[in-house]
């Protein structure tokens, strides 16, 4: 779980590429997770006006002058998720998230209501379409293109629509506020919604808690039994047959830059910094790849195992190539080849020395064992163990309830959980 470190050349030949690597965060674990991946952009959510309301930790405003200089030292885009539906009671709020993202200097929001659309555009506060308004022609490209630069297209479209619409904002000419091209933005990685778009009333119809306000209970991922008039009853086999694998274009990633696509987005800000941070820099160094014509099954491969070692319903390559229909996820969670174990936490680092003081607080661990170490300000460390010492002696293991020291490459911080990282059974 390497950082990537893109030598200056590459990074501005990269940019000029405009190929930006859309990271999420939803917590600021990953948000430095998806720093430490190279990520171009980070898109996050505060309050409670955003997709993921309910199932990420989610920023409050107070968070924003932070974010807004991280973003600065790293040189990095921030887009805010401003994506739900409003009702009038919402819209106070909506403002006064408008307002800060102006005052803290966000790059710009993601909306589809025409009510944050309208509030932002006139504040001056840049727009990028959300796909929940399901942009699928290039006439809806051009009547958006009145208030936002950048479009999510809709989901459901193949890369042959995706290359035909880029092709008609040139044609056209259809430019911004901004007064350049209309930019646009697809999905590269990440979970999928039966619903078009997203745009699913199912949790609302069952819990009386709307998908499209950020509430949803994600009953589409259960397994189902389905009954006949007669109470015959039969069990779904083999398949959550409302549940979708996993978008995943990291094995034809240069047929989706071919397409004309600007900016690449990583689904999955209810997902861990781990995940975060393994998804940015595998998609971070095959668009590198891209750029540089030295893109190869080989390393798609490898990219891809890195993939499935993280959270992931299994991949499938969405409508892109062609496809009608979906798959279908054969589990109920993930179908990652790894798995993390909480063991404890870190009491103090040492940082001449470079040694983590870890407290022990279930199973154990051994020499030679892959601990990850996440937290708010450290992101996502990956650590084999070397050496292991135990009351000041080496020792073979560390066991719940003891205090162990061990070496660290990377630097971590007082307090950071600390987790067991090994493959599944």
């Amino acid at each position: 779980m390497r950082s990537i470190a893109a030598n200056h050349q590459q990074e501005q030949e990269y940019k000029i590429r405009h190929a930006e690597i859309m990271a999420p965060a939803g917590s600021w674990a990953s948000f430095r997770a998806a720093l430490q991946g190279g990520a171009d952009s980070i898109y996050f959510g505060i309050e409670h006006l955003n997709m993921r309301a309910r199932a990420s930790n989610n920023f409050t405003m107070e968070d924003l002058p932070e974010i807004s200089a991280l973003a600065q030292e790293h040189r990095i885009k921030t887009y805010l998720t401003l994506n739900t539906v409003l009702y009038d009671h919402d819209l106070p709020l909506m403002r006064k998230i408008i307002d800060a993202v102006k005052e803290h200097g966000i790059t710009a929001i993601i909306a589809s209501d025409q009510a944050a659309i309208s509030s932002a555009f006139k504040q001056g506060v840049e727009v990028h379409i959300s796909t929940q308004a399901n942009i699928s022609n290039i006439e809806m490209v051009e009547f958006y293109s009145h208030f936002a630069d950048v479009m999510v297209l809709a989901r459901e479209l193949s890369l042959g629509q995706v290359k035909k619409i880029v092709e008609g904002i040139k044609d056209r000419n259809i430019t911004g506020p901004s007064g350049e091209l209309v930019q646009i933005e697809v999905f590269a990685h990440g979970a999928l919604c039966m619903a078009v778009s997203g745009k699913c009333y199912l949790s609302l119809h069952t819990y009386n808690a709307s998908a499209n306000r950020g509430a949803c209970m994600q009953n589409c991922r259960h397994a189902y039994k389905v009954e006949n008039d007669e109470g015959i009853e039969l069990e779904i086999e083999n398949e959550y047959i409302m549940s979708p694998k996993d978008l995943c274009t990291i094995d034809f990633l240069d047929q989706v830059l071919d397409s004309g696509a600007a900016v690449l987005k990583i689904e999955g800000r209810g997902r861990s910094p781990e995940y975060v941070q393994t998804a940015t820099r595998c998609y971070k160094e095959a668009a590198l790849s891209v750029a540089y014509g030295t893109y190869t099954p080989e390393k798609t491969l490898q990219w891809k195992n890195e993939l499935e070692q993280v959270y992931n319903r299994g991949f499938w390559d969405c409508y892109y190539l062609g496809r009608k229909l979906g798959e279908w996820s054969p589990v109920y969670g993930s179908a990652a080849k790894k798995e993390k174990m909480f063991v404890g936490k870190v009491i103090h680092y040492y940082p001449k020395a470079k040694v983590a003081h870890i407290q022990m607080k279930a199973r154990e661990i051994s020499e030679e064992d892959t601990l990850l170490l996440i937290g708010d300000r450290t992101g996502v460390v990956e650590q084999q163990i070397q050496t292991l010492w135990v009351d000041d002696k080496p020792s073979q293991k560390a066991v719940k309830g003891e205090e162990c020291t061990i070496k660290m490459d990377q630097p971590v911080r007082d307090g950071d959980n600390v987790y067991l990282w090994k493959d599944r059974a």
